[in-house]
């Protein structure tokens, strides 16, 4: 081809398939292409910048380097122009008219072969290029009929310019450019179809050059406006950046309106290459319902946007961390839509979840307020660190729970700490589900323990059981629960609290304790199968009565509930029926049984005690049911009263 003549060439390959794939199956979003041509441009700018290091003579020097986006709607124009590298008539020819062909892939096997050994110097530009596939250039395709690639070499004693034009169907044309010629660098103008006016908004170009390329290095202008304001923050060295941009960072990522409650800042060479910046929001996320699938970190390859929300970066457990992760060795496929292999990722996720949890461990022994402050915003997500096996011993020492010994349900515990305090001979965390603070102290399962003056765990989430139970072990401590525990469980331990005068008050006589047993079998007649049988407590001291599971040992009334809403089983469970025989309402039962076995007020004090003890357990089947019971006992201890 001649400096002056015109040529028409084919494709090579079989290009009209290869096109059809590109642009009708390899990229699912359209906005790909603004993408994938404003990284064209960026690479061509930091060729520029690595070769003028080395010397030359450069055309134009005084042109800034930037990359500048125009809208022409009556010409359904796109143009995107840089002032980087360019290329001769011969590289458009190469590197255009080539499918898989990668001017940037070339330029950096060339770096390698040339760079002498232990020169690094140059490397920092020449790792900034993106463009490695060299297919990218033709999903413009999907919004063009016809695309124009004027270029002028940026070196060389007569730099003339060329334009390329294709639209995309087998055959593309190579000829001297004219006067719309740029002094340096490349002009791509994207003729839009009708179908894709969208690209012709700027609000939607804005948009898209915002999403995947905010954090180019150079300026990027839309229509003599600049969209890229925002540095690549996470690539700086963390001792000096300010706490101030920080912020602003996390802002203009999250569209949060309060600063972030901490931030790690990660830039780590072995085993993996990678920087991130992760920051920990100070507000709640309702990662379990609405926000269910808003969770990951934003996956960049050379600042360049590759996947938003990335969920295989970090475990669920981490999902409150909200930031973005780059790395130079990331393996794509040709869209850079899906990752190739997961190997890279994955030895990614190992290093963030070790430093979070160094990050954490550092917070709660430096700054135990601002990481109980963490935890009453993310524990609940955190606690789902529980099947992080290898990790599980550093996820248990970072717990933190309410209990007994605590002055209010705000106040937070640790396990050592439990541990810490715990009576001689004690190996088990005891624990006991409830919704609240309030209906922990109402729980009958707990009263042993107050006696005792043991420690008991309170767990509020649903999912803290699960937790505990995959816990498993914990150091040399067993983790058990406290609703189904033998009797004599505690028997090694004194009572704390004394216990004379409720062994007085319980102490009943020979025939009324043949009486009493009498009692507990008209009670098991009175309810039937709803119970497998009534007996004597011996771990209740101010409640009347308690279900509990049989045999000891059985699942908690809590995980039952789970289990059976996951199984959508609404049935109850036949539980014993275990009552106070020291307790006021017993000892009036007893005098009603022995005046009248058959006395309809005991049938109905029966079944309302067995309905405040399904009540406290958590199980109301039929709360019509129970409301009419309890308006007929009424009804019955008012007669009594009202009678001549």
């Amino acid at each position: 081809m001649t400096q002056t003549g015109k040529q028409t060439c084919e494709f090579r390959a079989e290009v009209c398939k290869i096109l059809n794939i590109l642009t009708h199956s390899l990229y699912t979003n359209r906005e790909i292409f603004l993408r994938e041509l404003v990284s064209n441009a960026s690479d061509a700018l930091d060729k520029l910048r690595f070769f003028s290091n080395r010397g030359g003579g450069l055309t134009a020097p005084d042109t800034p380097l930037e990359i500048r986006v125009s809208i022409d709607k009556d010409k359904k124009l796109l143009t995107i122009a840089d002032a980087g590298v360019g290329m001769t008539a011969e590289e458009m020819a190469e590197n255009l008219g080539t499918i898989a062909k990668s001017g940037s892939e070339e330029f950096l096997v060339h770096f390698d072969n040339a760079t002498p050994s232990g020169v690094e110097g140059d490397h920092t530009d020449a790792a900034n290029i993106v463009g490695r596939f060299g297919i990218g250039f033709y999903s413009v395709f999907m919004v063009a009929d016809k695309v124009e690639v004027i270029s002028r070499p940026a070196f060389g004693s007569d730099p003339a310019a060329h334009v390329w034009t294709s639209g995309g169907l087998g055959v593309y044309t190579i000829e001297p450019s004219g006067s719309d010629a740029p002094e340096r660098g490349t002009v791509v103008k994207v003729y839009i179809k009708d179908d894709a006016s969208e690209f012709l908004e700027k609000y939607r170009v804005e948009s898209a050059i915002r999403n995947h390329s905010a954090f180019m290095p150079f300026p990027i202008f839309l229509d003599g406006e600049r969209v890229n304001s925002e540095p690549a923050l996470w690539l700086e060295s963390k001792f000096s950046v300010k706490k101030e941009q920080y912020e602003a960072f996390y802002k203009a990522l999250t569209y949060d309106t309060k600063a972030p409650l901490d931030v790690l800042h990660l830039s780590v060479d072995a085993p993996v290459q990678f920087n991130a910046l992760l920051f920990i929001p100070d507000n709640a996320q309702d990662l379990f319902g609405m926000d269910r699938e808003s969770w990951g970190v934003d996956l960049y390859a050379r600042r360049v946007l590759i996947q938003r929300r990335n969920k295989d970066l970090i475990p669920e457990y981490l999902a409150f961390f909200k930031g973005v992760s780059d790395t130079e060795d990331l393996p794509l496929n040709i869209s850079r839509e899906t990752l190739q292999e997961n190997v890279l990722l994955r030895k990614i996720n190992q290093v963030i979840v070790k430093q979070a949890l160094n990050h954490l461990e550092k917070t709660a022994k430096d700054d135990p307020e601002k990481y109980l402050n963490f935890w009453r915003l993310h524990g609940k997500i955190f606690k789902l660190g529980y099947h992080d096996f290898p990790n599980r011993e550093r996820v248990s020492a970072l717990l933190r729970f309410n209990s007994s010994a605590l002055e209010d349900g705000e106040a937070l515990v640790s396990l050592d700490e439990y541990m810490a305090r715990a009576p001689e001979g004690q190996k088990t965390f005891w624990y006991v589900s409830a919704p609240n603070r309030e209906a922990v102290l109402l729980n009958p399962h707990t009263e042993r323990f107050r006696k005792k003056g043991i420690e008991v765990l309170y767990l509020y989430e649903p999912v803290d059981e699960f937790v505990m139970e995959g816990l498993g072990k914990y150091r040399e401590w067993d983790f058990k629960p406290a609703e189904n525990v033998a009797d004599d469980a505690l028997s090694a331990f004194e009572d704390k609290k004394d216990q004379k005068k409720f062994a007085e008050v319980s102490e009943l006589s020979d025939e009324d304790k043949g009486d009493f047993d009498k009692l507990l079998a008209r009670m098991k007649e009175i309810l039937g199968d709803k119970v497998k049988y009534v007996r004597v407590s011996r771990r209740l001291e101010d409640s009347p009565s308690v279900l509990v599971s049989s045999p000891d040992g059985a699942i908690t009334s809590s995980m039952e509930k789970l289990i059976k809403v996951m199984q959508k089983d609404d049935s109850l469970s036949v539980k014993i029926l275990e009552v106070n025989q020291a307790h006021p309402m017993l000892r009036g039962m007893l005098r009603i049984f022995k005046a009248d076995p058959q006395d309809n007020l005991l049938t109905l004090m029966t079944q309302g005690l067995f309905d405040a003890s399904l009540l406290l357990d958590g199980f109301v089947k039929d709360p019509q049911a129970l409301a009419s019971r309890m308006n007929s006992l009424l009804t019955e201890t008012a007669a009594i009263y009202t009678a001549d």
